[in-house]
């Protein structure tokens, strides 16, 4: 459902939860709002009117943020790691030439070798393996680490490509899901996310209970939030957590 307060067209979505839920979306600071089903319009729209000076400001930001170009895959494209850039060299080897590794890092180089005529979604989706590996390899410890501090039991945790957020939880399976990625990203920001979804365990909502917990397990968490959403945005859309 579209909702237009002012200048402001909001999408609107009804949902089974308690409390509403305001999000700007990049690239181009769309709006949307979930709502709980027995909310009024009135009520909904005095909540977003209350919100107006936070939704200007994150739309700002994302108006001012790097953003990344068309992924080419060809040499001198920079790609990153844990918040590093690299500048990408292809080397394409004919069928006579083995390859030994795909991709690996050397100085400031992500060097990337292929089959001659790999088209260029087949070398994404390499690369893209690679940072799956990395974070995968990274992210254990983590949880582990941070499981214990905050004294929450997870079942499992999965790497996955999202479109719209950096991580995720389903509170009754126990797992929460973290966004491929976050392997380019300072590895803060990983750590943040993490601890983020777990206490959600703790608190499902955004709420005053919900920060109140993240200031006592994790004090520098808006630092490291804004870090995330300082560095170059890809090219698929991420959600602006309040």
């Amino acid at each position: 459902m579209q909702l237009t307060i002012g200048s402001l067209d909001i999408q609107l979505q009804r949902k089974i939860i308690k409390h509403l839920h305001i999000s700007v979306m990049p690239p181009d600071g769309q709006i949307r709002v979930a709502a709980p089903e027995s909310m009024t319009e009135t009520a909904i729209r005095m909540a977003v009117i209350n919100r107006i000076p936070w939704i200007r400001k994150q739309q700002a930001n994302f108006a001012k943020q790097v953003r990344q170009s068309t992924r080419e895959m060809i040499s001198g494209e920079t790609h990153y790691l844990w918040g590093r850039r690299y500048r990408l060299e292809v080397i394409e080897l004919d069928a006579t030439q083995s390859i030994v590794s795909r991709v690996k890092l050397k100085g400031a180089k992500l060097i990337l070798t292929v089959s001659i005529g790999t088209s260029t979604a087949d070398k994404l989706k390499i690369l893209n393996e690679y940072y799956r590996t990395r974070l995968k390899a990274r992210a254990p410890d983590l949880i582990h680490k941070w499981s214990e501090q905050v004294d929450v039991t997870t079942s499992s945790w999965q790497v996955q490509k999202m479109k719209t957020k950096w991580g995720s939880c389903n509170i009754e399976e126990g797992r929460i899901l973290l966004n491929l990625e976050l392997a380019k990203k300072p590895l803060p920001c990983l750590e943040y996310i993490i601890v983020h979804e777990l206490l959600h365990f703790r608190e499902r909502q955004h709420n005053n209970r919900f920060k109140a917990l993240l200031d006592t397990h994790m004090p520098d968490w808006r630092s490291r939030r804004d870090l995330l959403n300082r560095m170059p945005l890809g090219q698929e859309n991420w959600k602006q957590r309040e």
